[in-house]
């Protein structure tokens, strides 16, 4: 599926999911939604759709899945500064706390580094004659970018940790997390709606079908509303500050499931 369809799918099931919860769970909330609340969450939808998710989706084209987990590793990082600027974290280099934000955001940076401009050896491998002669002819296989793709998905970072920084300050302008997250699927839905049907305005593209894909969408839905949660009761960095599990999940799932090998430069 196009990568700029699925992003659609993804906030539209979002809408849905969210649309219920919301009359169940928030009906009787009193939060006003006021323009500064609006004018956020267009943002929010353009941060995190438009930017964040499509780039990332194009990323992993020209990379992998576990490249890409890997290099997410500088969310956290990136978030940090963010939040530092917009005051959200204090600074104070005397604390170990500060210290050790510190100390792991110039890891992360020297790592997305190493991983980008370094490949090395394949450490683990599945050796499976079919399933490699399969891939071998499938079109991420053979044009893969990995410089232009770590491009791509750095900018993606740079707009999901800004998304994660301008939905902890929305949230404390708008207590209400799963109408948040509703108006922000809406909001993503529109604006990756029209870059879609520019981009892929063939109704071949938008065709759904009981696999995996839907569950995809799905579950892309489900996480929106996971993160605002999150992020309103424990901040963007907290919730940030997992993404290093990603990279284990997904290189053991990409190993066993898409028969991706594990490189050197990539976990060392």
């Amino acid at each position: 599926m196009s990568c700029y369809v699925l992003v659609v799918y993804a906030h539209v099931f979002g809408t849905l999911a969210t649309a219920l919860f919301a009359l169940i769970f928030e009906r009787q909330n009193k939060s006003k939604i006021s323009v500064p609340v609006l004018r956020n969450v267009f943002f929010l939808g353009f941060l995190g759709g438009v930017l964040g998710r499509t780039l990332n989706y194009l990323g992993l084209e020209y990379t992998s899945a576990a490249f890409g987990t890997a290099m997410s590793n500088l969310i956290p990082c990136i978030t940090f500064i963010i939040a530092v600027l917009c005051r959200m974290e204090k600074f104070d280099i005397g604390k170990l706390g500060t210290q050790t934000k510190t100390g792991g955001t110039l890891v992360g940076f020297t790592g997305a580094t190493l991983m980008t401009l370094y490949k090395g050896i394949a450490v683990i491998s599945m050796h499976i004659e079919g399933f490699h002669r399969t891939a071998a002819t499938s079109k991420p296989s053979i044009h893969r970018d990995w410089i232009k793709g770590s491009l791509v998905l750095l900018v993606s970072y740079f707009a999901l940790s800004a998304f994660y920084i301008l939905q902890t300050i929305t949230i404390e302008m708008f207590p209400a997390p799963i109408t948040l997250t509703l108006l922000t699927c809406l909001s993503g839905t529109l604006l990756t709606g029209i870059m879609a049907a520019i981009l892929d305005h063939k109704a071949s593209f938008w065709k759904l079908s009981w696999n995996i894909t839907l569950l995809a969408h799905v579950y892309s839905g489900v996480v929106i509303y996971l993160q605002t949660l999150v992020a309103k009761t424990r901040g963007p960095v907290f919730m940030t500050a997992f993404r290093p599990l990603a990279t284990i999940v997904a290189a053991i799932m990409g190993l066993f499931i898409l028969g991706e090998a594990i490189y050197l430069g990539r976990y060392f």
